[in-house]
């Protein structure tokens, strides 16, 4: 399937708002970290603050979900975007203050970030679904795949650019992004809760613990690496006098990523194409990686931010 068919489903409005309401997600943690050591003149520290606030964002994820499953996705995505808003105004308003204040203002800039990603996937399930077009779930996921990964491109970028105009320009621009594209596509492009059908006795089926553990401890891993490049890359940009090179760099990851990933919709599970779609880059980006200026200590043989987008599509 490809992906005109998805136009045809969803519109061609969805897509531009779409990607600018996933944005904030893609450059909170780097926006966080220039605002913070510009104020705190401590890369330590502001990692520290951006790390709190990656964790936390892992928390209030599962609580939101419950929340938007509870009483609907487009009433509570809706207030946590609001929610989120407010939460960057009060991480600029602390950035000066105490460090136990920062932190505070990051946690909750994290806890209350907008869940955009999952929200928008049940979007697509429920759409197909009322269409009749389940056939074209996997297309839509892979799409999903590859535009969190392009923003992932685009949110460094921009933040890389604004660092160089001022500090808190990243942030500020996040503000924006919140109140012009991810509240209003929450209002469009969510569903109204839909009542549940009446439960039995029984039990539900249970998830296999195993499997979730091992893909938890897998994500952590990659999470860890990419905090890691994130930071060290920064750093890194700093001492060649160039800090706004830093988003760039971190976008060139996310490029090789959705590049990946876009051809995805053509694969099915298990096959050799898909396969060798997962595997053939990672020689690729090790050999980069080895070669790169960017200090030994970050260097070490580790998850390619390549292989991220095949991954989620599961």
């Amino acid at each position: 399937m490809s992906y005109r068919s998805l136009l045809r489903a969803a519109g061609v409005g969805f897509f531009p708002l779409g990607f600018l309401a996933r944005l904030p997600y893609a450059s909170s943690a780097l926006s966080t970290l220039i605002l913070l050591q510009a104020s705190t003149h401590s890369y330590a520290f502001a990692g520290l603050a951006a790390a709190a606030q990656s964790i936390a964002i892992a928390i209030g994820g599962p609580v939101i979900g419950t929340l938007a499953d509870r009483h609907g996705h487009r009433t509570v995505a809706a207030l946590a975007a609001i929610a989120n808003l407010a939460a960057w105004a009060a991480l600029l308003a602390a950035s000066h203050g105490t460090r136990a204040t920062i932190l505070a203002a990051a946690t909750l800039v994290g806890l209350t970030q907008p869940q955009v990603g999952p929200l928008v996937r049940v979007h697509w399930s429920r759409l197909l679904r009322e269409r009749g077009e389940q056939r074209l779930l996997p297309t839509a996921l892979a799409y999903e795949a590859s535009a969190d990964e392009a923003g992932f491109v685009a949110g460094p970028a921009v933040v890389g650019l604004l660092a160089a105009v001022a500090p808190f320009a990243p942030a500020a621009l996040t503000m924006v992004l919140i109140a012009a594209a991810t509240l209003p596509f929450t209002l469009l492009h969510s569903h109204r809760n839909i009542p549940r059908p009446h439960l039995t006795d029984r039990p539900g089926p249970r998830l296999p613990r195993r499997p979730l553990a091992v893909m938890f401890l897998a994500m952590a891993a990659m999470g860890a690496v990419f905090g890691a490049v994130q930071t060290a890359v920064t750093l890194y940009a700093d001492t060649l006098g160039k800090p706004g090179a830093s988003g760039l760099l971190y976008a060139a990851f996310g490029i090789g990523s959705a590049l990946t990933g876009a051809p995805a919709p053509g694969c099915r599970h298990g096959s050799r194409r898909a396969t060798a779609m997962s595997r053939s880059p990672r020689c690729c980006s090790r050999a980069c990686w080895c070669s790169s200026p960017v200090p030994a200590w970050c260097r070490c043989p580790s998850p390619s931010p390549w292989r991220a987008a095949p991954s989620r599509l599961t």
